[in-house]
């Protein structure tokens, strides 16, 4: 029998605009109260009954659009007794919500929430194009209040040296990758291609996609006017996309309140494994560039806790900003590189679309509408914030958990990430060194601009040589040749001209 605390999902909703007048374009805040309606809707209950609501979560947007959005969509909604929160900047937080309330509903500390967010960063573009000022601020007397703590994704130093830009530290995720598995740069352009296009497929047949559109693995890959190199070796179309107009809402409460509320039981999604992880927090620290030892614990966690492998999961989304973080995201879980099961049920974040942080939240609400239809089918959503950091995982099905549901506290699986030993680092690096990994930022007009690399000091015998972050001179025919040939491993002499640390490869 069911205990009445166990937490479920009872309503989802999602919204994709693409509205050309610029007198109806949304704000943010119109978009979540869309999503919000139509979770509502999709639960079974009226709206009136948000005003129920205990608690009230917005994932924050990349350009807030008003002082205090959680209280702005409080209002709109009628659910100004909820208590109402923002979220730090990272694309794990819906995710990490849905486990985290989970366990507050069944510990009965909650019993109705509401997870949303949204991004209309492509109608804020539409307003500037047309000449207009966007007015999507709403009064507040007060800044909202933060979930949990924010914490900046790079040190001071990282930043001084380049280490900030995602669109330029996952392409040096891809190219330690490729060295690890072996492959040329031609073979593996063309792995990459081949990973994203069935992505392309999945978003073409969604009517929440952003870029509904099929892609080749050809048409991927290949560098061009309409598809340049951003952080090489990483074209346009393998990046994600933020420029968009989406929004999604999350209800949440426990089996007790559901029958009090009368939901139908066949809108219920029960979560049957949940796991939160944070790699060593720096990149400067990781332990390597090819794997990531947070989203192997996460696997462990989530799937001992639901009772389940891989293999039982019958439906996958993993977070796919950039192609190493699926490549990695599914080596650590176990899931073959010749596996036939999409490893995306939105289309993932560069052909779906990105809502910046709040990306999840879409591919949780997906999951539902899956399972709805295929009752009994297990489904797995993992997140991912910062670059490849913070990690979250869950397992949905419409079959209900069995026994009391609990977790295991993250805290005590979090220790054996904490403990791995990692090598040193150093600001200012001086002698004879070789790259680790790297990759050379291009313009918009498709050349190479500067190569950004982390390297080791020495001759690359010492495991646990000094790490350091350097750029190489801006000679075009060098980082040209970068592009061409594997630099990893390179030896040459790394030095400092007082702001920036210059990596000169030997001859």
């Amino acid at each position: 029998m069911l205990d009445k605390n166990t937490p479920i999902i009872i309503g989802v909703g999602q919204i994709t605009e693409k509205e050309n007048d610029a007198e109806k374009l949304s704000s943010p805040v119109d978009l979540i109260e869309k999503a919000t309606r139509l979770a509502a809707e999709d639960a079974g209950i009226r709206c009136e009954e948000l005003a129920n609501l205990d608690e009230l979560v917005i994932v924050r947007g990349f350009r807030e659009p008003t002082r205090n959005s959680p209280e702005a969509l409080a209002k709109r909604i009628g659910a100004g007794e909820a208590k109402q929160w923002l979220t730090p900047n990272g694309g794990n937080a819906p995710q990490y919500l849905v486990n985290r309330y989970s366990e507050s509903i069944f510990q009965g500390k909650h019993q109705f929430v509401l997870l949303a967010g949204a991004e209309a960063m492509d109608n804020s573009r539409r307003f500037h194009k047309a000449g207009l000022k966007n007015d999507w601020a709403e009064q507040s007397d007060r800044d909202p209040s933060y979930l949990y703590p924010d914490r900046e994704m790079s040190s001071d130093h990282e930043k001084s040296q380049g280490i900030w830009a995602p669109a330029h530290i996952y392409p040096m995720f891809e190219n330690a990758l490729r060295k690890s598995y072996g492959n040329s740069i031609e073979q593996h352009q063309q792995v990459l291609g081949e990973l994203f296009s069935p992505f392309s497929k999945v978003a073409a047949q969604s009517k929440h996609a952003w870029y509904p559109i099929e892609r080749s693995a050809k048409e991927i890959s290949t560098a061009s006017k309409e598809n340049r190199y951003v952080g090489w070796p990483y074209t346009k179309f393998m990046n994600a996309m933020n420029q968009i107009n989406q929004s999604a809402a999350i209800l949440m409460t426990s089996v007790g309140t559901a029958i009090e509320m009368g939901v139908p039981e066949e809108q219920w999604v029960f979560l049957h494994g949940c796991a939160d992880t944070t790699e060593k927090w720096n990149v400067t620290e990781r332990v390597d560039y090819s794997s990531s030892p947070a989203i192997r614990v996460l696997g462990q966690q989530v799937f001992d806790m639901a009772n389940k492998s891989i293999n039982d999961m019958d439906f996958v989304d993993i977070y796919s900003c950039f192609p190493s973080a699926v490549q990695i995201a599914r080596d650590e879980l176990g899931i073959a590189s010749d596996d036939k099961r999409a490893l995306t049920i939105t289309g993932g974040l560069p052909f779906h679309g990105g809502a910046g942080n709040n990306y999840v939240m879409n591919s949780i609400a997906a999951m539902i509408d899956i399972l709805r239809k295929n009752r009994g089918k297990f489904g797995l959503v993992t997140a991912n914030g910062g670059y490849l950091t913070k990690h979250s995982a869950g397992i949905y099905s419409t079959t209900p958990t069995t026994g009391s549901w609990q977790r295991v506290n993250p805290a005590i699986y979090q220790q054996e990430i904490d403990d791995l030993p990692h090598p040193p680092y150093v600001e200012k690096p001086d002698g004879p060194a070789i790259i680790e990994t790297y990759t050379v930022a291009f313009g918009r007009n498709n050349t190479p601009e500067e190569g950004i690399l982390i390297g080791r000091l020495g001759d690359g015998s010492d495991p646990q040589a000094p790490r350091f972050i350097a750029h190489t001179p801006k000679d075009i025919d060098l980082l040209t040749s970068m592009t061409k040939d594997c630099f990893i491993g390179r030896a040459g002499h790394v030095t400092s001209d007082g702001e920036l640390n210059i990596f000169q490869p030997a001859d």
